[in-house]
């Protein structure tokens, strides 16, 4: 039995990606003219995805790059950022562990690393500074690419996906003007920046009172469209000895509203439930298959939401646009004025909803599917 060609819960592989073409178009040629660009959408729309392929593409091409993406998820501090983004930085501009180790000693002038090697340098190769001492002469650390590419004569591309952390740091504000101050003097160094958090990365790079406000591009990732999606999954199925009809494929976006992740996750459902082809029977299975997989997931959003917050969701699923009305607020039970605009700005905040050409929408749209059927008694099942 051939593997699943529908990906999701990690960045897509090669044979997995779809469209984007345009996208990544952009993004390979602002990173390789040295044009800094942030990636902005929400969660699990395909940044990572995006940035990984436009990647490896410069990879095949271009030998006089060293790229490097640098996960900051776990990241909850200055001196871990700092040590992470070194070792990083050495690891990429050599293929050969040597080169690290000397790296290490020779291109601080101020700091002193400890550098150890394990059995696989791949995976065992470590740095960390005297925290002190690192304090003090951070700068070293954050010019290191642009040190190691004019010793080397050779560029830098660094992206670092969930750059929206660095802002949990103690005293961010200050550390975040150091980077700031640093970075936009590299002439042989390009930053693409994402995450996952879009109302803190629009925060960070869209607000004119933040240091890093016209930094470089801003990338606004759109969904990828409903005709694309259609051939993506006919294409997949076929490829794996499957079929699916034209219609069937595009009730998938459909439900999904054209969300990456869902899509994906949708059609490995129907998929893994044909033997040869897709109907109605398989895509309400993989419909209830996965909205049962999340529903613990969405009870626990539920939870942690107020009842005011809770009824304003109520009154997006039914359409309304008017919030602050008399007739919508005692309708739904939405409180005061006051009340509707802080918790509306809670839910944008947190990623539940968004507002999109004037109307608001659930952001996950597995969560309203489970969210009509919880509060609504709405069935979701295709007839």
């Amino acid at each position: 039995m051939k593997d699943s060609p529908f990906i999701y819960g990690t960045t897509v592989s090669e044979h997995s990606f779809t469209n984007r073409e345009s996208e990544s178009a952009k993004l390979q040629s602002n990173l390789l003219n040295g044009i800094n660009t942030t990636i902005i959408s929400p969660r699990r729309w395909g940044k990572s995805s995006l940035v990984e392929k436009v990647i490896t593409e410069i990879n095949k091409t271009d030998k006089n790059t060293k790229t490097v993406i640098i996960d900051l998820f776990s990241v909850g501090s200055e001196e871990e950022f700092l040590e992470l983004f070194a070792k990083e930085i050495i690891r990429a501009s050599s293929s050969k562990w040597e080169d690290w180790m000397s790296s290490g000693r020779d291109l601080f002038k101020k700091l002193i690393p400890k550098l150890s090697i394990g059995i696989d340098p791949n995976t065992d190769f470590g740095l960390s500074f005297d925290w002190d001492e690192l304090k003090k002469n951070s700068d070293e650390v954050l010019n290191l690419p642009e040190t190691i590419a004019k010793s080397k004569g050779v560029k830098f591309i660094i992206c670092l996906d969930e750059f929206q952390n660095l802002a949990s740091f103690k005293e961010f504000l200050i550390f975040e003007k150091k980077l700031r101050a640093h970075w936009q003097r590299h002439k042989l160094v390009t930053y693409c920046l994402y995450g996952s958090k879009r109302h803190m990365m629009t925060d960070i790079f869209n607000n004119p009172a933040k240091p890093f406000y016209r930094f470089g591009d801003i990338m606004l990732l759109q969904k990828i469209e409903t005709k694309k999606w259609i051939a993506f999954v006919c294409n997949s199925f076929a490829n794996t000895g499957k079929q699916i009809d034209e219609n069937t494929a595009g009730i998938i976006p459909s439900l999904m509203k054209n969300h990456s992740w869902y899509v994906q996750q949708l059609a490995h459902y129907i998929w893994n439930l044909t033997d040869t082809k897709a109907t109605i029977t398989e895509l309400n299975t993989a419909l209830n298959e996965l909205i049962n997989a999340n529903s613990p997931l969405y009870q626990k959003e539920a939870e942690t939401i107020s009842h005011t917050q809770l009824n304003l969701l109520k009154a997006v699923v039914k359409g309304e646009t008017q919030f602050t009305s008399s007739a919508v607020m005692q309708k739904h039970a939405l409180g005061t004025p006051r009340n509707v605009s802080k918790n509306k700005t809670i839910l944008i905040n947190s990623d539940i909803i968004h507002e999109v050409n004037g109307i608001f929408e659930f952001v996950d749209p597995a969560f309203e599917l489970w969210f009509k059927k919880q509060y609504f008694n709405q069935n979701y099942s295709i007839v």
